[in-house]
Parts: C-alpha cells; structure tokens; sequence
C-alpha cells in the first residue's frame, strides 16, 4: 500500500526528527532519496544515509541552506543528474526562536521568514520545472499548529511564517493541479524533535510531557506519525487530495479550541 518504487524524492531538513524519519520510510516505500543536510545543526546525516542504503535505496546528501536560492537549485539538480527526476518534494527545514516581540528586530524577522517560508518556497519552485515537464509531481511542506491553529507566545515570526506556508499550498495547488501536481502540507502537533526538545526556543522535555498526558491520544508524537501522513500524501493513492493541510496533532486542537 501506499508504493513510492522508482520514485525519487528531495527532502529538506533530512538529518533529525521528521525529515530523518520521513526519509527512512520513503526508502522502505521503494523511493530513491537527494536529502539536504545542513552541517551547522550538528545532526548526523551519515545515520539517515546509511539507513536508507540497508533499505536497498540510492541517496545523495547535499550539503544545503535553503535560504540560498543557488543550495536549493543546486539540491534539485542533485536529482535531475543522478536520478533523472524528481517526483516528490519535501520542504521540511525550518528554525525556531523564541523572542518577545517587542524585542523581536527585522534581522530575527526576517531570517525566520526566509527560512520557515522563503525556503519552502524555494523547494517548491525548483521542483515546480521538472514536474511540469513530467506532467506529475508531490509537493509536500511541513508547515504547524503554531500560526494556522493556535498562537504560541514569543514567536510572532515563528507562527507567521508557518501560517504563510498555507496560503501557499492552497493557491500553489489550484495553479499546478491541471498539470498533474498535487500540494499538501502537513500540520504536527508536539512532536518529540531535537527542535522541540530546546527548552530555551521551544517546550523541552519538561513541556512535552506535560502536553502527552493533556491529549486525547494521552501522548505526544513521534516522528514516525508524521511520516506516515507524509508517506500517504507522496503516493499515487493520494492524486485526488490537494490544497489541504493536514492536521496531525494526537487531538491536541480538541482540547484548545
């Protein structure tokens, strides 16, 4: 169910918690990989490469700042010569700071802004060429609770850019469908990330487990939930959703609603 074989997919933020678990479960799926890694963050990329290799996957690992147009061509290229396509994109790399906002300056703004959506944009529209070219494509974003269906305190920028990601996909995908390409994104809940481990910038452990026991489901995510969503929305099965955001989130908008 759900087949990704002899796709190619490119995923950004590949080496740690979803991008890292989403890439081993397109690997298991059938599909060839092109994961940006992003050396600064500190995270092994080697262990996700060498994961999908024991899947019986091709990979290539490009070293990518998705702030940098020229990265990102670059990335997509990747695909373009070693694969000879691109099926499925995945713009998954994004940052979170926590700042007050009265404190917030443009710099802060805006690096958030050119990374949590800037980049996602820049993913999609490299892969928008050889898409259309194919006449099929996936293009998938993770995009958050945060913005789109609560607010979080002290990330104005954080939740603005991530709201952004949804008025892109939706009207990215009534321009793009008739040519054979659909736009999701999915919306996580708290997931249990080295992100969201940062008790400075994020909830720490101390937060997640608070959230796990004030949840319907009665834990907090693993990224394996999310790559599953991202699993379905990447196949073939999924040609007739497009322009939605899914939430997955363990019933956590039930209870802050």
């Amino acid at each position: 169910m759900f087949s990704l074989a002899n796709q190619v997919a490119v995923i950004t933020g590949a080496a740690s918690g979803i991008g890292a678990a989403t890439a081993k479960r397109f690997a298991s799926a059938g599909a060839d990989l092109v994961l940006a890694a992003y050396s600064p963050d500190g995270h092994d990329v080697d262990a996700v490469r060498a994961a999908v290799t024991r899947a019986g996957r091709r990979v290539h690992v490009v070293e990518t700042d998705v702030s940098d147009t020229a990265d990102v061509e670059a990335l997509v290229g990747t695909a373009l010569s070693e694969f000879g396509r691109v099926d499925i994109a995945l713009a998954n790399a994004a940052i979170a700071r926590r700042k007050a906002s009265t404190a917030l300056g443009d710099e802060e703004w805006n690096r958030t802004l050119d990374i949590d959506l800037t980049g996602v944009w820049r993913v999609f529209r490299a892969a928008l060429r050889p898409m259309t070219e194919a006449g099929y494509g996936r293009l998938l974003a993770t995009t958050s609770t945060a913005g789109a269906f609560e607010a979080w305190e002290e990330h104005a920028h954080y939740s603005a850019a991530k709201a952004g990601i949804l008025g892109m996909v939706r009207s990215l995908a009534a321009e793009v469908g008739p040519r054979g390409i659909t736009v999701n994104a999915v919306a996580p809940g708290i997931i249990t990330t080295p992100q969201t481990l940062d008790s400075v910038n994020s909830l720490g452990a101390d937060g997640i487990a608070h959230t796990g026991v004030s949840q319907p489901v009665r834990r907090v995510g693993q990224p394996d939930d999310i790559a599953a969503a991202y699993h379905y929305l990447a196949s073939p099965d999924a040609s007739f959703v497009t322009g939605h955001v899914l939430l997955v989130d363990g019933g956590r908008m039930l209870m802050r609603g």
